[in-house]
């Protein structure tokens, strides 16, 4: 009967559409909760121990964050079901290593992978090409320092150029691989706070033409050398340096420190930076340091002192060689009659050996001796 059949095809259709829609791309994973209209997908503490396979093409901001995922291998994403993905959170898990191609998708602008226990990352982590990566995280990242070389292959290798924020707080790093930022034209924001940097010799900021923000705070930087000063100077956008938190040392070194500090306005609450060392110095603001603080009237100058100290070893050389000259000519006759005296006696032994030759050499003289000693 007509109404029957259209009865049956009406109780159908929604299963045969569920049929459908459970084998097209595009579901969400059981263990994730999706938002097709926001485009997001959150797959927050779920114990996920690999990526899940299942995402829906629409998404563009993932949260796989909390999760015991200790390994994103080659193609953990695809560049093919994810393509306008272009927010991943990967904070908070358990991951030690990151494969070649792990990260290759065209629109990722945005990576956090705080929180980790990184151990291994592969220079070529976001494929062969360039990344459109600008926000990278890797806050507490990093304990694991072996793999700070890693990153430092990847940054200079010219992948990430269009990176514009990195943050690496928080990582407890002593000191920075040289020439670990030249390949990052477009870095905007460079986040280096609680760590325990002491140094930035080996650090070159040239090249970083668009950097606006640095904060080098909570290390434990003694003093800033003029070289990095200088750098500093040159980059025309920088304009926010946060140095608060530091174990300055107020002494001689730190004069072109407080000369900087007191002409730039570079730097963010600098009224608030005191020294740490010496003790008589404990607390006192840097900006109100003045030479006679430091007691370096005298420049300390390490070359000029050794050639000081060469030019006064030549003089004494040469006071001592006079003298013992002077000492030669006042006793001349002396020294004559002493030279005179060990020629003759080396002469009567030399006499007295040459006699004793010509009887040994003689067999008649030898004959008469014997003679003689009988």
């Amino acid at each position: 009967m007509p109404g029957r059949g259209a009865l049956c095809l009406g109780l159908l259709l929604p299963v045969l559409l569920g049929c459908v829609s459970a084998q097209q791309p595009g579901g969400c994973p059981d263990l994730c909760e999706c938002s097709e209209p926001a485009r997001t997908v959150k797959c927050v503490n779920r114990n996920l121990t690999a990526v899940p396979l299942d995402l829906p093409p629409y998404v563009r901001s993932l949260f796989i964050t909390g999760n015991p995922l200790t390994h994103l291998p080659a193609g953990a994403f695809s560049a093919q079901l994810l393509p306008d993905l272009s927010a991943l959170n990967l904070s908070g898990n358990h991951l030690q290593a990151v494969e070649a191609g792990a990260l290759a998708l065209p629109a990722l602008r945005q990576l956090d992978l705080s929180g980790n226990a990184l151990v291994s990352l592969s220079p070529q982590a976001f494929g062969e090409g360039g990344s459109p990566l600008e926000e990278l995280a890797l806050r507490g990242a990093l304990r694991d320092h072996g793999v700070l070389f890693s990153l430092a292959a990847l940054l200079q290798s010219g992948a990430l150029r269009n990176l514009s924020r990195l943050d690496l707080a928080d990582n407890g790093l002593l000191v920075l691989p040289a020439g670990m930022f030249t390949a990052l034209p477009a870095l905007r924001q460079l986040d280096l706070s609680n760590n325990s940097l002491v140094g930035l010799q080996n650090v070159s900021f040239q090249g970083l033409g668009q950097l606006q923000s640095l904060n080098l705070s909570n290390n434990s930087l003694a003093v800033l050398w003029n070289s990095t000063l200088t750098q500093f100077r040159s980059l025309p956008t920088l304009r926010h340096i946060d140095l608060d938190h530091n174990t300055w040392v107020c002494d001689c070194p730190i004069e072109d420190l407080v000369a900087w500090l007191k002409e730039s306005d570079q730097v963010e609450s600098k009224e608030a930076l005191t020294c740490a060392y010496p003790d008589k110095m404990l607390g006192k603001a840097l900006l109100k340091i003045n030479s006679l603080d430091l007691n370096c009237s005298v420049p300390i100058d390490l070359p000029s002192q050794l050639q000081t100290s060469y030019v006064f070893l030549g003089i004494v050389l040469a006071l001592i060689g006079a003298i013992f000259l002077l000492v030669l000519y006042l006793n001349r006759k002396g020294i004559k009659k002493w030279m005179h005296n060990i020629r003759d006696a080396c002469r009567d032994h030399m006499e007295g050996y040459h006699y004793r030759y010509e009887i040994n050499a003689d067999p008649r003289l030898t004959n008469l001796s014997s003679n003689s000693d009988v």
